[in-house]
C-alpha cells in the first residue's frame, strides 16, 4: 500500500502505473459504512500491485483514521456520544496497545 500521490514502488523503486480500482469499506461516526474507490497501481519494473490509500485511511484498518486517533488520544471512549456502540471495546483496547 502506498499513500495517495506516491508513484514509486516501495519494493524496487520502479514507476507505478494505474492498474484498476476496487471498493473499500470505511466505517465512520455513528456506525455509518461508506464504500470508497481505491486505485490499484502496478509497478512497471517488478510487477507488484499496490493500493493507493487516501491520507485519512490507514493501511489494514476499516475505521476512519480520525476515529482511531481519537481512541488512542483518549477523546473517544465507549461512552462518547455517537460512538457508544461503535467501535467495540476490544478493538479500542487493541488500538491503544499498539
Amino acid at each position: 500500500m502506498v499513500q495517495k500521490g506516491i508513484d514509486i514502488c516501495p519494493k524496487c523503486g520502479g514507476v507505478l502505473k494505474y492498474y484498476d480500482s476496487t471498493r473499500r469499506l470505511v466505517r465512520t461516526k455513528h456506525g455509518r459504512k461508506n464504500y470508497i474507490l481505491i486505485q490499484r497501481l502496478r509497478c512497471t519494473k517488478c510487477g507488484s500491485v499496490h493500493r493507493e490509500l487516501p491520507n485519512d485511511i490507514l493501511p489494514y484498518k476499516h475505521y476512519d483514521s480520525e476515529i482511531i486517533q481519537g481512541v488512542i488520544d483518549g477523546t473517544i471512549t465507549s461512552e462518547t456520544l455517537g460512538f457508544e456502540d461503535y467501535p467495540c471495546e476490544i478493538t479500542m483496547k487493541r488500538w491503544k496497545n499498539h
